[in-house]
């Protein structure tokens, strides 16, 4: 009788939070966001603001929509928290809908008389555009992943992220976005407004590590719920926009808490975390 070995079990997978951006409505940045996290502070309600990406050169600057503008603002302040190079950071750029604005745009185009599509448009409709665009304001020359999995896309995203940082040993930023579309696709995907987060993903503590956030390949899949926020307006904020869905992953950052967090990711199956200051 011969005896087969059991296969060796998956080795955890470990990160440490470096830097995080953060922009939606009534969230201005991670310390803003941060203090709404905590309870210190009230969120209000008030359209994002999205602002201009300067580092862009002045041509790509003008053709730059909502998109590119909340993934390079997001970006570049978890960047800045990490210490680290933006030129050299592997990154994964995720989106549930992409450019809903410019998708708008091209519908109408198409349904139009003469059915003429601008240059700009067509250049900005491909799902990696705010990569490009990330590419070009940052120099960066790394690896750069971009995928799409509907209301699971920040949860896929960070899946993504954490494995790269495992596997290569490398820093990755992560970045995930989702912005609103105009009427009528607004009735098919209603989200409201913009929002996007930037994460710095590292494989060894630092001292600008904010979070140690763990993967346990054997139980990381949950039919589990996903977490919820006591606050009803920033759990409304949470449902209502895709990429928002990491707000409890947040929370459990800002409360500088230890324990598990359970995220939306696909239909019936969540992503379970470990999360430790």
């Amino acid at each position: 009788m011969t005896h087969t070995p059991s296969s060796p079990a998956a080795p955890a997978i470990t990160v440490f939070v470096e830097g995080i951006g953060l922009l939606g409505p009534g969230l201005e940045n991670w310390a803003q966001g941060r203090e709404q996290l905590q309870g210190v502070a009230p969120w209000q309600a008030a359209r994002c603001a999205l602002p201009p990406p300067m580092a862009l050169p002045p041509a790509e600057r003008r053709r730059a929509g909502a998109v590119v503008r909340i993934s390079l603002a997001v970006g570049a302040e978890a960047v800045a928290a990490s210490g680290l190079p933006a030129a050299t950071l592997a990154s994964v750029f995720s989106s549930s809908s992409g450019d809903a604005v410019n998708c708008h745009e091209i519908c109408s185009a198409l349904a139009s008389s003469d059915r003429l599509i601008s240059p700009t448009r067509f250049h900005n409709s491909v799902h990696n555009a705010a990569a490009g665009y990330w590419s070009i304001s940052s120099g960066a020359m790394a690896t750069s992943s971009v995928l799409c999995a509907r209301d699971g896309s920040f949860a896929a995203g960070l899946l993504e992220a954490m494995t790269q940082v495992a596997v290569e040993q490398v820093p990755v930023l992560l970045v995930a976005y989702d912005t609103d579309y105009p009427e009528p696709l607004h009735r098919a995907r209603p989200i409201p407004d913009s929002f996007g987060v930037g994460l710095v993903l590292a494989p060894v503590r630092s001292e600008h590590s904010q979070a140690q956030w763990t993967l346990e390949p054997a139980g990381c899949l949950s039919p589990q719920p996903a977490d919820r926020l006591e606050d009803p307006a920033l759990e409304k904020l949470r449902l209502d926009i895709p990429a928002a869905r990491c707000l409890p992953l947040l929370r459990g950052t800002a409360l500088r808490q230890s324990g598990r967090v359970v995220l939306d990711y696909l239909e019936g199956l969540q992503l379970a975390l470990q999360v430790a200051p």
